[in-house]
């Protein structure tokens, strides 16, 4: 398939018609035993050309292909033997039971098992946005659905193609053909090229009949070609199917197929590389965007922190307890209310092995913090659930940054219990139990107390949570089960029971990947939904704050006050935001559009199914592969999957190296095109022959275009990369540099490879030589040096505005591979292939020259350094295949 797609090339079909007509010019001319060379030759090159490409398009397919597999693993936890463990998706087996939380997808059809809540978004099945409620009157979950609310347990009845999805699944095939703004752009320019190429051999095949048919055209031996009623008309034929020919190699020369496939092959090896860096590219248009971003959204626990949270200050009974697991300072009422609502008002679970060693909690990191200081101050996590019964689950939620739950105890008495982020519910008590198991009013003297307690958590970087409940008239619950469904639970005259502070230590190496994005023109700015106080804290730990003297508005903000803002007022201050705490999904999204209304962009981290907003509307949107929901991922370009900032700065390197590789390569390819059409076009229009025929001219394509493009479009990232500003979205792929570079070495190569042609003879003393045979030898001679001069120019493109080009070659393995095979298959084919390619074995004094030619262009491409180039971008002839900027759309 991909040989037959390959097949179908302009150029290709061109050459596949040139070379039968020169195959039945050559045996009809020359007879079947030499005749066949030139025909044979170019057929053979174009067979080469085909299976090289195919091969090269099949690998990538494959690559593409392990990919998705990889972006389908989704890593769940399964509750089998009463524990909870971590699966892939691929290793569900019917019976298992799977929690299911908000943004989990539905990992395989089942039937609901228990459900608070639950809300499911069945679009991806049915086509119907809207969200499905789930209860024991509609208990059938079908797999590729999200959840959209609630939380729930679900039996796993169907897997793998026995599912609805799995039968949807397996009736269509993922389309990896998609083409990024980089691969579009170049398609555009090889496009452009050419037609350039075309329109080129067009007059020069115009210009050649009229001179052939003129009698203007002389043989080997100098006799004229035509004469007008004296040539026979089968040799006028072969002799306008030889200029056809010579206009073809134009064609063959100009026409830049290793463009497009340079994009490919970086691209390719990138997302490779990048896998073991941690990042998985979900859509490949993102690596190369990611080199041009200029602000970075990050979100602060689990990307900027380690996301281990521990207890390590804690506030009950109205005073701090000193060890936070210190029961004996909480009181029996005090004490066993706590010990409920920790329990009851979780996600988490605890699994206590037989021996009563080695205790497993599980959850959220915060809710495992929770858990463990619970079971510090004495739960018993099984028969604490076992005591009381759930009525009704408030999820937690990132708007209202809290979670509830309602209780009926032993007793029959209803309980309310709430938790979430300090201060919101703080806001919502009204009492406070004491040392002495009172029910004590909250003064304003209490209140200023707790919030102070509050602010000193806050200040020294902990994450505070609040845990209070209230008592409810259990005549008035819901008695149905719809009715509770839709039950919001009251959270007003709450009674604060406890406020406790977590620790989530920020990640060693942070602050060298913030200070290092700083350095290279990256913005990185902080969205929380955590406390200000916090946030500041931790920003000035990993480096996005310099000190706390800085952090003033609108440098550190909240989130409410930039959401009450007019969208000019967001542009304005936009820019300026460093921190933004206690900022709710939709506040992210704000940010997000403003600053790519003031032509940022944009890079966001999250791992929240609120999340999803923000990371599709941002130009490139990271994911946390660890803490991420499903629908997270499902919303973005790149999932970092050890949730590292680190990584994220990693992606950023690689997105640079993509776009410099592809800048290498184009420099290289574009002086070859340039060079060997000049030389072609002057030496075909002077003499009416050209001294680089087809065969010649494929080998060229065929070493420059797709083993250049391996060798320089996988080119490992440096530290070099950082030192510069991002790419602006319409910067012209040929920068100024390149330009220099670029016309410097096609002017040498022109220039020497010209007077080859015009004075090859004397130069190298063939004056004495017969016609044919001088010839031969110095357009072998011209051969030769255009390669190895592209072999040393390949040397110079790996470094266009260093001057050191040889530096870090030798750790690039493929790069010296690569040039070594050329130089070997170049020797193999002047001294051994001569008879295809219409070359002549060289002396050593002629491969010296071939060789000084060549080196030259090295030593010359270090002077060019030194010429100064101007900052403002050359308004050259291909901006108009410049890439467009996507446009921020309106919000919703």
């Amino acid at each position: 398939m991909f040989m037959w797609d390959a097949c179908k090339d302009l150029t290709l079909i061109i050459l596949m018609v040139a070379a039968a007509a020169s195959l039945a010019l050559g045996i009809k001319s020359e007879g079947i035993e030499e005749g066949w060379y030139d025909g044979g030759s170019i057929a053979f090159a174009v067979i080469l050309v085909i299976v090289v490409t195919a091969i090269s398009d099949y690998k990538q397919s494959l690559q593409f292909r392990n990919l998705n597999e990889e972006k389908r693993n989704i890593h769940l936890e399964v509750i089998r033997g009463g524990r909870r463990i971590e699966i892939s998706i691929y290793e569900i087996v019917v019976g298992d039971v799977i929690p299911l939380n908000i943004g989990n997808q539905v990992p395989a059809d089942g039937i609901l098992i228990t459900g608070h809540s639950l809300a499911i978004d069945e679009s991806s099945m049915t086509g119907e946005s809207k969200i499905v409620h789930k209860d024991s009157k509609d208990p059938f979950l079908m797999s590729g659905c999200k959840v959209a609310d609630g939380s729930g347990t679900m039996l796993v009845t169907g897997v793998g193609v026995n599912t609805e999805w799995g039968l949807l699944m397996a009736s269509i095939s993922e389309d990896t053909g998609e083409e990024t703004p980089l691969q579009v752009r170049l398609n555009g320019v090889a496009t452009f090229i050419g037609i350039v190429g075309l329109s080129v051999a067009v007059v020069v095949l115009i210009v050649l009949l009229a001179r052939f048919f003129s009698g203007h055209t002389r043989d080997a031996s100098g006799n004229v070609q035509f004469k007008a009623g004296k040539t026979k008309v089968g040799d006028a034929i072969d002799g306008a199917i030889k200029i056809v020919t010579v206009a073809v190699t134009i064609v063959v020369v100009a026409v830049p197929e290793g463009l497009p496939l340079a994009v490919t092959l970086t691209l390719a090896y990138s997302m490779r590389k990048m896998m073991a860096d941690k990042a998985l590219v979900r859509r490949l248009s993102a690596c190369e965007t990611m080199g041009s971003a200029t602000t970075i959204c990050s979100d602060k626990t689990g990307t900027l922190t380690m996301n281990q949270m521990t207890v390590v200050e804690a506030y009950a009974g109205g005073k701090k307890n000193d060890p936070p697991g210190n029961k004996s300072e909480l009181s029996p009422k005090l004490h066993s209310l706590l010990i409920e609502g920790v329990a009851q008002n979780t996600n988490g679970s605890v699994y206590v092995p037989e021996g009563g060693n080695d205790v497993e909690v599980s959850g959220s990191p915060t809710e495992k913090a929770i858990l463990h200081w619970g079971l510090e101050i004495g739960m018993n996590f099984d028969s604490t659930r076992s005591e009381s019964s759930i009525i009704h689950v408030f999820p937690f939620n990132s708007e209202k940054k809290r979670g509830g739950v309602a209780v009926q105890t032993a007793d029959s008495e209803v309980h309310i219990h709430w938790k979430g982020a300090a201060e919101i519910v703080l806001a919502c008590c009204t009492r406070y139990i004491d040392a002495n198991d009172q029910l004590v009013d909250m003064d304003e003297e209490k209140m200023v107390s707790f919030r102070k307690a509050i602010e000193d958590m806050a200040a020294e970087s902990l994450r505070c949570v609040a845990i209070a409940y209230r008592t409810f008239e259990k005549e008035n619950v819901p008695a149905t089960e719809e009715e509770r469904a839709h039950w919001s639970l009251p959270e007003d005259n709450l009674v604060l029971l406890a406020i406790v502070g977590l620790k989530d230590p920020c990640r060693p190496g942070v602050k060298d990947s913030v200070e290092l994005c700083q350095k290279s023109g990256v913005k990185v700015k902080m969205v929380t939904g955590d406390n200000v106080k916090t946030a500041k804290a931790i920003a000035v730990e990993c480096g996005i704050l310099n000190s706390l003297a800085e952090a003033t508005e609108p440098i550190i903000i909240e989130g409410k006050t930039f959401r009450a803002m007019t969208d000019a007022q967001r542009d304005e201050i936009a820019e300026a935001i460093s921190v933004m705490g206690r900022s709710s999904p939709n506040d992210k999204l704000l940010l997000v559009q403003a600053l790519r209304r003031k032509g940022h962009v944009v890079a966001v981290t999250g791992d929240g199914t609120n999340d999803a907003p923000a990371l599709h509307e941002a130009d490139i949107g990271l994911a946390m592969g660890i803490q991420g929901t499903e629908v997270a991922k499902e919303s973005s370009d790149i999932i970092i999957l050890d949730d590292n900032f680190a990584s994220v700065v990693k992606v950023v390197r690689w997105g640079r190296s993509v776009y410099a590789n592809i800048q290498k390569f184009i420099q290289f390819q574009l002086t070859v095109n340039v060079a060997a059409l000049v030389i072609n076009v002057v030496a075909a229009v002077s003499s009416g022959d050209v001294p680089l025929n087809a065969v010649q001219l494929l080998w060229v394509n065929l070493i420059m275009d797709t083993l250049g493009a391996l060798a320089l479009a996988t080119e490992p990232p440096t530290d070099h990369l950082m030192d510069r500003p991002p790419v602006g979205r319409r910067e012209p792929l040929i920068t100024n540099i390149m330009w220099r570079n670029l016309l410097i070495q096609a002017m040498y190569q022109v220039s020497v490879l010209l007077v080859l042609n015009f004075r090859g003879r004397s130069i190298l003393g063939l004056t004495h030589d017969k016609n044919d045979h001088a010839i031969k030898v110095k357009n072998t001679l011209i051969f030769n040096a255009f390669v190895l001069s592209q072999i040393f120019n390949e040397f110079n493109a790996r470094k266009p505005d260093e001057f050191n080009i040889f530096s870090g070659v030798t750790k690039n393995y493929l790069f010296m591979g690569i040039v070594g095979l050329t130089v070997v298959l170049q020797i193999i084919i002047i001294e051994f292939l001569g008879k295809f390619t219409s070359t002549v074995r060289l002396n050593w004094k002629q491969w010296l020259i071939s060789v000084i030619i060549g080196f030259i262009s090295w030593p010359l491409a270090v002077v060019g350094k030194l010429i100064p180039v101007p900052d403002t971008p050359i308004n050259n002839v291909f901006s108009r295949f410049r890439g467009r900027r996507k446009e921020p759309e309106a919000s919703q």
